[in-house]
């Protein structure tokens, strides 16, 4: 599940939900409903993320340890 990563990524780049959801264009209390795992997030927003915290969808998706996929 990507529930954990989502969070932790946000904390380790010191990123509030808010700040999160702002960069996907979403309200905060749906940010954080993906983050509690009660709503699916789109894949456009996990590319979204991947994309802005520089790490693989398979990162994300729990499918890689490694940040950068290689």
């Amino acid at each position: 599940m990507y529930i954990r990563r989502l969070r932790d990524l946000r904390e380790d780049h010191d990123k509030k939900q808010e700040d999160v959801a702002r960069i996907l264009g979403i309200k905060q209390t749906v940010y954080s409903r993906y983050e509690r795992g009660y709503q699916c997030i789109p894949l456009a927003h996990l590319i979204t993320l991947a994309d802005y915290y520089c790490v693989s969808l398979d990162y994300i998706c729990e499918r890689d340890p490694q940040k950068c996929g290689k």
